[in-house]
């Protein structure tokens, strides 16, 4: 279990506070529009729901490639800077 997820395990209020924001953010209109390109783009490309565990990624030109998911979604950004591949 990553250690995240032990951390809001132990601290409820915590993990309620996190949700209540999440909520909040994942209905913002343009999280709302990121989320549906991306969806819409990996229906295209046959990876939606067939459990190949691959994701639509954005490179730092914007171009939209396939990555497995785990590497796309632990790329945070050290620093503030952006890790997106070229």
């Amino acid at each position: 279990m990553a250690k995240t997820q032990q951390y809001y395990d132990k601290n409820p209020d915590a993990k309620k506070r996190k949700m209540a924001y999440d909520a909040l953010y994942n209905k913002n209109p343009k999280q709302r529009k990121y989320r549906s390109e991306l969806n819409k783009a990996n229906r295209k490309a046959g990876t939606y729901g067939n459990g190949d565990d691959m994701d639509m990624s954005h490179t730092k030109s914007g171009k939209l490639v396939k990555e497995h998911k785990s590497k796309n979604r632990a790329r945070q950004g050290a620093n503030g800077k952006s890790t997106k591949k070229a």
